[in-house]
């Protein structure tokens, strides 16, 4: 139980990666802040889950589009469990969004992916930055994609940009945040099945295309979200405590 004690702030975890997050943090310990904008009942579910694990749980609607909702939600995390020792940006995406020649996107389109993905993450850090100095410690985990080191496979624009955005974002927070011993690192999972919208891709790949994709791995199989969750276990315990502003990418092996 290497996080007993600690209270984490997990965005989009109702569902999918954030969900296996909040698990895998629950599990070690930790009392748990989840967060989506899922339906009532989804959410009860997911909360249900992770509460069997025998920590605190609580959830907050904020929408990472709205600075106001983020800001009052790590507050009410601050005052319920007395502090945020971490935070895991998982929320994130395209927003319903496919692939389009640029021409063809809007500034609303651009705009948009970008909100969700960097500045709700901008905001959250921005939240829990005083709180954190005040403690001198801290942990901060970004999830990333592989496309914020390569390319999208949906031909997003704003979305590679955006994840690449987002490692630029953790690099410098982890300089800025160093010297009162917070950690800013970022985790960049390859193709995971987590939710609709990567069952939609997957099913538009076609039995050839998922064939080549998973031979494209290393180790010959799609990630899962506990994959992705054990990486931010280690970033999010002690283990990691001389680690920041580093991107670890979990993706089977390219």
């Amino acid at each position: 139980m290497a996080l007993e004690g600690k209270t984490a702030v997990i965005t989009g975890s109702t569902s999918g990666i954030g969900l296996g997050i909040a698990h895998a943090l629950a599990k070690d310990g930790a009392n748990i802040v989840m967060n989506g904008l899922g339906s009532e009942a989804d959410n009860a579910d997911a909360l249900a889950a992770v509460k069997e694990y025998g920590t605190r749980v609580a959830f907050d609607p904020a929408n990472m589009l709205r600075h106001n909702q983020i800001a009052d939600m790590i507050a009410k995390a601050q005052h319920a469990f007395g502090a945020v020792d971490i935070l895991v940006n998982n929320a994130g995406g395209v927003l319903g969004q496919v692939g389009r020649p640029l021409e063809e996107i809007s500034p609303a389109d651009w705009q948009g992916i970008f909100d969700v993905n960097v500045t709700g993450a901008f905001y959250c850090c921005q939240s829990v930055a005083p709180g954190m100095k005040q403690a001198r410690r801290g942990r901060i985990v970004n999830i990333s994609s592989g496309a914020g080191l390569g390319i999208s496979l949906t031909g997003i624009q704003a979305y590679a940009s955006a994840k690449a955005a987002q490692i630029g974002l953790t690099r410098q927070l982890a300089h800025e945040l160093g010297p009162w011993g917070i950690t800013v690192n970022n985790v960049a999972p390859g193709f995971v099945r987590s939710n609709p919208t990567t069952e939609r891709q997957w099913e538009s790949y076609g039995a050839e295309g998922q064939r080549r994709l998973v031979e494209s791995i290393a180790l010959k199989r799609l990630g899962t979200p506990e994959d992705i969750a054990h990486a931010v276990l280690f970033f999010a315990s002690d283990r990691a405590g001389w680690i920041t502003g580093q991107v670890l990418s979990v993706d089977g092996g390219k």
